[in-house]
C-alpha cells in the first residue's frame, strides 16, 4: 500500500478523504447536509468527521453511560439495535487529533471521509467561500485545496477548478469525480511531498 504521512496524517490511495474549509457562516453543514443524501445515492458511503470550537458532550446527566463516564470510563461505548456513540474524554488536549479519528473511522470501511473543519490541517480540501463574507480566500495561502466553490468569480490566478456554490450538481459532479480519481489524486499528492 502506498502512502505517506504529512505530520501524523496518513493518505491512502484506497480512501479518499476531503476537508471542507470555509470561514464560519459559508455554509458547510448545509452543503454537507446537501451532499450526503447525493453521494449515497452515487453508492459512495460517506463517513464525516466534524470539529467543534467548543465543548460538547451527546451524554445526559443520570444516565449509566454518563455516570460510567464520570467514574472514569474511557472510552465508554454505548449502543443499541439503533445506534452507538462512543465517547472519549480527552482533558489536556489542545485540539482534537484528526489523525486519531480517521484511524478510528477506517475500520468502518467508508468509501470517503469528509472532513468540516481542521482547516489547518494538511489534507485535500474543498474551499466554500462567500463573497459577501469579505474574507479572503483559503486557495490562495493553501495549496490543499482542491477546487473552490463559491457565489462570485474568484480571483483569475487560482489554478484550481471554480464551482457555483449553488449548484449543487455541480458540487456533487465534482466531488463524485474526486472520489472516483482519488488513486491517482493521493499518489500525485505523496509525490509532490517528496520533492
Amino acid at each position: 500500500m502506498t502512502s505517506s504521512t504529512d505530520g501524523r496524517l496518513t493518505l491512502d490511495p484506497t480512501l479518499p478523504i476531503l476537508g471542507l474549509a470555509a470561514w464560519s457562516g459559508t455554509g458547510k453543514t448545509t452543503l454537507l447536509e446537501q451532499l450526503l443524501p447525493a453521494l449515497g445515492h452515487a453508492g459512495i458511503r460517506s463517513a464525516v468527521i466534524k470539529h467543534a470550537h467548543h465543548a460538547f458532550d451527546v451524554d445526559q446527566p443520570g444516565k449509566d453511560s454518563h455516570r460510567l463516564r464520570q467514574a472514569g470510563a474511557t472510552p465508554m461505548l454505548v449502543a443499541s439495535s439503533q445506534r452507538l456513540a462512543l465517547m472519549l474524554e480527552t482533558p489536556g488536549e489542545e485540539d482534537a487529533d484528526l489523525a486519531m479519528l480517521v484511524r478510528m473511522v477506517m475500520p468502518l470501511q467508508p468509501d470517503l471521509i469528509l472532513v468540516e473543519g481542521f482547516k489547518a490541517w494538511p489534507l485535500p480540501k474543498l474551499e466554500l467561500h462567500r463573497a459577501s463574507l469579505g474574507k479572503p480566500l483559503l486557495a490562495e495561502e493553501d495549496h490543499w485545496i482542491q477546487a473552490v466553490a463559491c457565489d462570485e468569480p474568484p480571483a483569475p490566478s487560482l489554478s484550481v477548478p471554480m464551482l457555483d456554490i449553488n449548484d449543487q450538481s455541480a458540487v456533487v459532479d465534482w466531488v463524485v469525480k474526486w472520489v472516483r480519481d482519488w488513486p491517482s489524486t493521493c499518489r500525485t499528492l505523496i509525490e509532490e511531498r517528496r520533492r
